[in-house]
């Protein structure tokens, strides 16, 4: 299926969902927030994958939203205002979704960034499981800046990422953050050179989450995402509750006997989610 934002490929277990608009700072028009959840939740429905690299192409990852979206609004402005109101929320909450399904999907989400990383860029890769940028990247909670509140997940999501000091400062003055600093207060896992660097580290981690059991990945990341919004007593809870239905002997079995034949284990795919209507 060809998509106006983005190219999509699976090969060896990896979902690569390139950012293909270049010359237009790989901005986030409307097709773009529909065009993501509905692919990533094909990736998830099939599990076509088991992982997903998020890279883009250009001078910069993205400038975040098109202006266009905004302008999408204004139509319904000058209505009753409760029911403007309340349909604008839904629009959010939709938009939201865009990103929560990287959050909710049930293999990790990996964020390549190079250059500018503005905007909505960074709810989008605060939804991601890991972020690696090049030399030249940076983050900005850009809404500030324009007389806006980020709101499609940069506030509840990366407080839970980097110190609270931070997130203040750079969603209160709308500065850039650069790589060397991203780095250094956890942002991101690594900082490369050059974009090629930073690709092929992040495909070479792909790949090694690719091998591992879909079904060990898929109930670490439902551990941590779990742990993150709740207390560690329901922690506790939540993954005895998964261990008792979910661990998998066999998956156990192969993983002991390919340490023990030093060879890469053979683990079955996730089964695809049944539709039922």
């Amino acid at each position: 299926m060809a998509h106006e934002c983005f190219d999509l490929e699976v090969a060896d277990g990896i979902a690569h969902i390139r950012l293909s608009r270049p010359d237009a700072l790989n901005t986030f028009v409307r097709a773009f927030w529909r065009e993501l959840p509905e692919a990533v939740a094909d990736l998830d429905r099939s599990a076509a994958a088991r992982v997903i690299v998020v890279s883009s192409t250009g001078r910069h990852f993205t400038a975040g939203i098109d202006l266009g979206v905004f302008q999408a609004f204004g139509p319904a402005f000058g209505a009753e205002p409760g029911r403007t109101r309340a349909a604008l929320m839904r629009t959010v909450e939709a938009m939201q979704e865009t990103f929560t399904c990287l959050d909710r999907a049930r293999m990790p989400v990996i964020a390549a960034i190079q250059g500018g990383c503005i905007g909505a860029g960074v709810d989008m890769v605060s939804a991601c499981d890991m972020r690696y940028c090049t030399v030249d990247a940076f983050f900005s909670i850009h809404e500030i800046n324009i007389g806006m509140t980020a709101d499609v997940g940069t506030f509840p999501r990366l407080p839970h990422l980097i110190p609270q000091g931070m997130v203040r400062e750079l969603a209160y003055t709308g500065r850039r953050l650069p790589a060397a600093r991203a780095r250094e207060i956890g942002l991101v896992n690594e900082v490369y050179d050059t974009h090629e660097a930073m690709m092929a580290a992040v495909m070479a981690t792909a790949a090694e989450i690719a091998a591992r059991s879909p079904l060990a990945v898929w109930g670490s990341k439902e551990m941590i995402n779990y742990a993150r919004d709740h207390t560690i007593a329901d922690g506790l809870r939540h993954i005895a509750t998964w261990q008792a239905g979910m661990f998998h002997e066999p998956d156990l079995k192969e993983g002991l006997t390919a340490q023990a034949e030093k060879r890469r284990p053979r683990y079955d795919d996730l089964l695809p989610a049944r539709d039922v209507i």
